[in-house]
């Protein structure tokens, strides 16, 4: 099997910082007098490199290819293991490359050579270890901080559909009693609503804007069983935008707040738009729920049986996947009534 091209940066990574520390060692033993620059370099890359190259192999072999390093005796009996060889090949390079034809084991600086390749040995590979150590901390730190905001994510998500359901069955409750034929269609459209999103919006945190759209869609024709004439609305989703990604059931909130707050207080009722679009040349997407119902400062205020609690878990939602990327904010409209805007970043969180 051909070696990944992370796999080999990683070596290249690892083979000069080596390369670096024998080139450290080769220069002490100079300064200390014990010969030229260029024959201790030779030695000290002759014995680090192969003994690194070992010790790597060894250790992919013990772990299975990953990261980590094997405990134990198994360790210890690797790195004296390297180390022997590496003393053993470097030793003989460097007798070639300097000329020098004692055996290894009459050479008086043997004992030196093996103390130093030893000690070496340990030391680089307690660095190799201590980084690896570092890495897999730093890979659980990160995959726990996914999986606490994921599962806060299905929390809120949780408790918002059945904020959703409560409300819809409490209108489906007075048209019992006052329209039984209007009752029974919105009852239909439930049925429908649920059956389509429930499933679906707990599958991913994400899913493409257009079943976004589509949901909204039900949802909106849910509510104009109940309100009738009084509710219009229009939805604009370009194409090109329909299949970006963006988080599960954040613009039916908005809505049921629009028609909530904004157009079951008035007699008339009115029209619910909404539209997407790209900002800052396609960077950052742009959702927008505006109603010309009664305006932000004519809205009552919230009570115990009414509150935007949807409008906080939007923006729980938004602050959880995007941080302070995903803004939800509210303006009156331009024209009368209230402008909910919703902008987030297109990267996958």
């Amino acid at each position: 099997m051909p070696a990944s091209p992370s796999l080999l940066r990683h070596l290249l990574h690892d083979g000069l910082v080596t390369a670096a520390f024998c080139c450290a060692i080769a220069l002490a033993l100079t300064l200390g007098g014990h010969g030229r620059w260029d024959v201790q370099l030779a030695y000290s890359l002759a014995i680090g490199l192969p003994s690194w190259l070992i010790i790597e192999a060894g250790r992919f072999a013990l772990s299975g290819g990953s990261n980590r390093w094997p405990r134990g005796w198994r360790g210890v009996l690797l790195v004296l293991a390297g180390s022997g060889c590496g003393l053993v090949l470097g030793t003989l390079a460097g007798d070639a490359y300097s000329g020098h034809a004692q055996p290894l084991w009459r050479s008086p600086w043997l004992p030196s050579t093996l103390v130093i390749t030893l000690l070496a040995a340990a030391a680089i590979s307690f660095f190799f270890h201590s980084r690896a150590q570092a890495q897999q901390l730093a890979l659980q730190a990160a995959q726990a901080q996914r999986d606490a905001a994921q599962a806060r994510l299905a929390l809120l998500q949780a408790q918002l559909e059945p904020h959703m359901l409560f409300n819809t069955l409490a209108n489906l409750r007075v048209l019992i009693a006052t329209d039984a034929p209007r009752a029974q269609a919105m009852l239909d459209h439930l049925i429908d609503y649920l059956r389509a999103t429930l499933g679906a919006s707990r599958a991913t945190p994400l899913h493409p804007l257009r079943e976004e759209f589509a949901r909204l869609a039900d949802y909106l024709a849910l509510i104009a069983v109940r309100m009738g004439p009084r509710l219009r609305f229009s939805l604009d989703l370009p194409a090109p935008l329909a299949p970006l990604p963006v988080p599960a059931l954040v613009l039916q909130p908005l809505v049921e707040n629009a028609i909530r707050h904004g157009l079951e207080p008035c007699v008339e009722g009115g029209t619910v738009r909404v539209q997407a679009r790209l900002l800052e040349g396609g960077a950052r997407l742009q959702l927008t729920v505006h109603d010309s119902g009664a305006g932000l400062g004519s809205a009552p205020q919230p009570t115990e049986g009414g509150t935007h609690f949807g409008l906080s878990q939007v923006r729980e939602r938004l602050a959880t996947l995007y941080g302070a990327a995903g803004t939800l904010e509210l303006a009156p409209g331009a024209q009368g009534g209230t402008l909910a805007t919703v902008t987030l970043p297109l990267q996958t969180p």
